[in-house]
């Protein structure tokens, strides 16, 4: 870790006293409070956001930058929900629809067998005809061909779907996919936790109390998770500072959240797409802000197949310190809603030389972030 001097990051006489005593909190280990963050929003020193975000990530993790070696499976883009900001929901009727059976899962399963692979990550729609007990069976029959792989599977919204359609209650409906073979839970769904911009951009799905009682239900019997904000819609910085507020609430609670991922709302191919997009500027602001005010979420992660990988290799020094994994797979969900690579993936090298063209240590990561591997 670079050694670190309050005055150097407050050194430029045009910062503001509130951002000086917000760093001031942070080098005195006090947390900061929402209308602090609100500031930290608002002000346009782009570098004294870098220089205070950076400070905290190598204060937490020195020079280390995460990755795992993952893939992903999307079930289907079947869904009964029907969100302003997504691109990926089809009708069962739609061309642009698929359902995979289960035959077709194993079969992707299949061919990684034997593969230096950790974790398959499952998210989908949320289908009208599959409950817990579906996708339960889709787990442990993985799991019989790929034994050591982590699951990491499921939104809270594909959750809250599944487990109420099986007739059961919360708890123990995350206990029978825990017995199927469910490791861990990512972050999807959470959207922006408002609940009037919720029901402007989402309102039929899952709810907010909803999604928090969900993460605190799987951190109870012990299957952690991830969390994620979509930002750059119709949102305010109030709205962002609240939902980082009360994930931090959350987390002094259970301490089960590993990482927290920003999504940036992408605007092809939905009904939101006049609002356009926010600029990489504000993405690495919002890299910043959300590593000075989670305090007590280890993890920062940029998912580079949604920011793209020269953000992402820029968001090292804004409090980044993951950047997600090989993704070898046909990832669709941010390539139906505009982003450049329409196939990410990219090799253990790449990911190693892309870390180290940033002059941070790669470390091969596993889901829970036990390091397997530094290079």
């Amino acid at each position: 870790m670079k050694n670190y001097n309050i005055q150097d990051i407050i050194s430029n006489s045009t910062i503001s006293t509130g951002l000086k005593l917000i760093a001031e909190k942070v080098f005195n280990n006090e947390r900061i409070t929402k209308i602090d963050g609100v500031l930290l929003y608002k002000t346009n020193d782009i570098g004294f956001l870098a220089s205070l975000a950076n400070y905290i990530r190598e204060k937490m993790h020195g020079d280390k930058t995460y990755f795992n070696k993952n893939f992903h499976i999307e079930p289907t883009n079947i869904c009964i929900y029907d969100c302003e900001f997504c691109s990926y929901k089809k009708k069962i009727t739609d061309k642009e629809s698929w359902e995979y059976s289960l035959k077709d899962i194993l079969e992707i399963s299949k061919s990684y067998e034997g593969k230096d692979i950790t974790e398959v990550h499952i998210v989908g729609g949320v289908h009208p005809k599959r409950d817990l007990h579906y996708y339960g069976k889709m787990i442990s029959e993985i799991k019989k061909i790929l034994p050591n792989v982590h699951v990491k599977g499921f939104t809270a919204v594909e959750l809250e779907f599944m487990i109420r359609k099986a007739g059961y209650e919360l708890h123990n409906g995350l206990r029978k996919l825990k017995e199927y073979g469910l490791d861990s839970i990512p972050g999807g769904g959470a959207e922006i936790f408002d609940e009037e911009i919720r029901k402007q951009i989402c309102d039929d799905k899952a709810s907010t109390n909803q999604w928090l009682e969900i993460h605190e239900a799987a951190h109870s019997i012990g299957l952690p998770s991830n969390a994620t904000i979509l930002y750059g819609h119709v949102e305010s910085y109030e709205n962002r500072i609240d939902h980082l507020s009360r994930l931090r609430e959350l987390q002094d609670k259970t301490q089960g959240f590993n990482t927290f991922i920003p999504l940036k709302y992408r605007k092809e191919n939905n009904r939101m797409s006049h609002i356009g997009e926010v600029s990489t500027i504000e993405d690495l602001k919002n890299y910043a802000v959300s590593r000075i005010f989670l305090d007590n979420i280890p993890h920062l992660k940029a998912y580079w197949p949604m920011i793209g990988k020269n953000t992402t290799q820029i968001s090292l020094g804004f409090g980044v310190d993951d950047i997600d994994g090989t993704i070898d797979d046909t990832t669709k969900i941010y390539s139906m809603a505009g982003v450049e690579d329409k196939t990410p993936t990219m090799t253990t090298k790449n990911l190693v030389d892309f870390i180290k063209a940033s002059k941070r240590k790669p470390l091969e990561r596993d889901s829970v972030y036990n390091v397997i591997r530094e290079y």
